[in-house]
């Protein structure tokens, strides 16, 4: 008599069980209501016009949106004082500019950001504002003053609704190798930063990462770049369940990464939904990217590593404790993101996150999850502390290694 393997008939039950999970969540977080924020907004928008209807000695400016090679020319070509001018008329639009040169752009942020804190100073007395709307402006009006600072190197600044930004921690130009963190939903120009929350926000990631790749190879000239330059799905809704926000989102990132100077290797960290970027992403990157690195991920869209279409090494990690391990991992009609990169069968290099404490504490100083994610940044891949049982994390890591003071 022919037995009967009940395998299948249950892969296809947890499946099932699994969508339905799926559409569940979605049905309670606004399924008819979906945010449809708009990523270009006013400030930029009327930048941008200025910018096309602007003549330099005679020459129309070239489109923003050309490829940053070519870009890079243009401003080569220009006097210091050309630089300058163009600097103090069209700040949002060379501040967000890849390709311009990157003192330009640090600059051209900080007109921008000093004439945001200038409007929210004037919206603090505004006596047709409510109490709420004036407290909100006096938040935002110490977020820009902070940002101002001299010592903060702003690559990137839209003030428009939630916002958008990226900052540089060390020396953009001199570095050899670059770390990009990537941050996942509810990410704003708001909650780029917290005292509260140190090290699991946007920039507190960066800052524990920069710190961790100069203590574990001081030799190394390293730079991170907190990179919040998209807008994020807001909370776990809908928005959250689907990569269109990654979409557009792996659109500016590689715009970004394309802009970089040359020199540098680039490895990528993505946390959450970040993960779910950083996936799309992929198949574009740079060949300078040796690196993905993923933290907490809800899937990558897609079912295996080698379908992310890249030469760059896939890294996975999650802790024990992180909630995003009961998320689905399936993907039905754009729901959803895909296989579990620390599932084997996905194909990622597993890492240990020893000492991490849950969804956000993968960047937490002297965590063996920092350790492992600064020991990429810096190429020291012999040091790295693999997940128990994974024998693919080892496999090819003393040649990967061999470049580790590149």
């Amino acid at each position: 008599m022919t037995s009967f393997d009940p395998s299948p008939a249950l892969g296809v039950w947890r499946a099932l069980i699994a969508l339905g999970v799926v559409f569940i969540m979605l049905a309670t977080t606004g399924w008819t209501a979906v945010h449809h924020r708009r990523d270009g907004g006013a400030p930029l928008k009327v930048a941008l016009t200025a910018w096309g209807e602007d003549r330099l000695e005679g020459r129309p400016l070239p489109d923003p949106l050309t490829a940053p090679d070519r870009l890079t020319r243009f401003f080569a070509s220009l006097e210091p004082g050309q630089l300058t001018r163009l600097a103090r008329r069209h700040p949002l639009v060379i501040g967000n500019m890849n390709g311009a040169p990157l003192a330009l752009r640090y600059r051209a942020n900080r007109t921008s950001l000093d004439a945001a804190r200038r409007a929210e100073s004037r919206r603090v007395h505004d006596d047709r504002l409510s109490p709420e709307g004036q407290r909100q402006a006096e938040l935002r009006m110490q977020r820009y003053r902070a940002l101002t600072r001299p010592d903060r190197q702003i690559l990137a600044f839209d003030p428009t609704g939630s916002g958008r930004i990226a900052e540089v921690l060390g020396d953009l130009v001199r570095a050899r190798r670059v770390s990009v963190v990537v941050p996942g939903v509810d990410t704003t120009l708001g909650s780029f930063e917290s005292a509260r929350r140190a090290h699991s926000t946007p920039l507190g990631m960066a800052r524990a990462l920069y710190r961790a790749e100069r203590s574990a190879s001081p030799a190394t000239r390293t730079a991170v770049i907190a990179w919040a330059d998209y807008t994020a799905p807001d909370g776990l809704g809908v928005e959250a369940a689907t990569g269109i926000r990654a979409r557009h989102g792996a659109v500016r990132l590689n715009a970004m990464l394309r802009g970089l100077p040359d020199r540098a290797r680039v490895a990528l960290y993505c946390h959450s939904y970040g993960s779910v970027l950083c996936g799309i992403a992929a198949p574009s990157l740079p060949s300078r990217v040796t690196d993905i690195a993923v933290a907490g991920s809800p899937g990558m869209r897609a079912g295996h590593a080698s379908q992310l279409r890249t030469r760059a090494r896939i890294w996975a990690m999650r802790d024990g404790d992180d909630w995003i391990e009961g998320v689905p991992h399936l993907e039905v009609g754009g729901i959803g993101h895909g296989a579990d990169p620390v599932s084997p069968a996905f194909g990622a290099r597993l890492l240990s996150a020893n000492g991490a404490n849950g969804h956000t504490g993968y960047f937490e100083p002297g965590t063996g999850s920092l350790s492992n994610l600064a020991e990429i940044g810096v190429g020291a891949y012999l040091g790295l502390e693999c997940a128990d049982g994974d024998d693919g994390c080892r496999s090819g890591l003393d040649s990967a290694g061999a470049d580790q003071h590149a």
